[in-house]
């Protein structure tokens, strides 16, 4: 009713660090998600309640391609694309999700690794689908662009909350969100965004801009120094 929702708790979260650059040094960092959950009579209730943190972006289509051996050569074999694979996905709960809410929840919200809204197409039975999904998630997370750290969150008085999460050095510049999602009894009580931009700098933003938008020409570039540095170690190491 609207005289429940109106006695539901506000969250006010924030995050250390809502502009990242990414230099030819930057190595990595970790965010520090952190905020408030404000109930309406000023008092937590006794009853626990659970909170998770996810940092996500930026969303790209990416296809995904199967080697098969063959004679003893690995070839490409059957491929799908994914038209909304997030490039980073991390999640930090304060209790591991399966015993915070239920799967059909967890689905509506995206919440966990197995609930992503990839958008497959061209896919040709069920069987396959999941096992490119499952390969996705695999490769990703073996590149620590995806993760999940059940009881990372931590709840201070049922009223402050804090959660760390990796930023990796290959993560992908973009626009990203950081949400989080107050549960009670497996219902969601609240939910609050913020905004994080990642992005490159400097030279290597430069690289990156060229090779997006003058894609030939940077082509070309690339063939002229790779002929030019060859050319120049040939004749400075040249017998004498």
């Amino acid at each position: 009713s609207a005289a429940a929702q109106s006695r539901d708790p506000i969250l006010v979260p924030e995050v250390s660090n809502r502009a990242i650059e990414i230099k030819y040094s930057f190595t990595g960092e970790e965010l520090l998600l952190f905020g408030a959950i404000i109930y309406p009579d000023g008092r937590a209730p006794d009853d626990r309640a659970d909170i998770i943190v996810v940092i996500k972006g930026p969303t790209r289509p990416i296809r995904l391609r199967e080697k098969q051996r063959v004679a003893g050569i690995w070839v490409n074999a059957d491929s799908v694309r994914f038209a909304t694979a997030p490039g980073y996905y991390a999640l930090a709960s304060s209790r591991p999700i399966n015993q915070i809410m239920d799967e059909r929840t967890a689905a509506i919200y995206e919440l966990g690794l197995p609930n992503l809204s990839l958008s497959p197409a061209s896919f040709e039975s069920e069987d396959q689908l999941r096992r490119f999904e499952h390969g996705l998630v695999d490769l990703k997370q073996r590149q620590d662009l995806f993760a999940e750290r059940n009881g990372a969150v931590e709840i201070t008085r049922g009223a402050l909350y804090t959660a760390r999460l990796p930023i990796p050095a290959r993560v992908p510049e973009g626009s990203y969100s950081a949400e989080t999602y107050l549960l009670r009894h497996g219902r969601v009580l609240a939910v609050a965004s913020r905004d994080i931009d990642i992005r490159k700098t400097g030279f290597d933003r430069f690289i990156a801009q060229a090779a997006e938008h003058y894609g030939f020409l940077y082509g070309l570039v690339a063939v002229a120094l790779s002929v030019g540095l060859g050319w120049s170690a040939g004749w400075l190491f040249r017998p004498r």
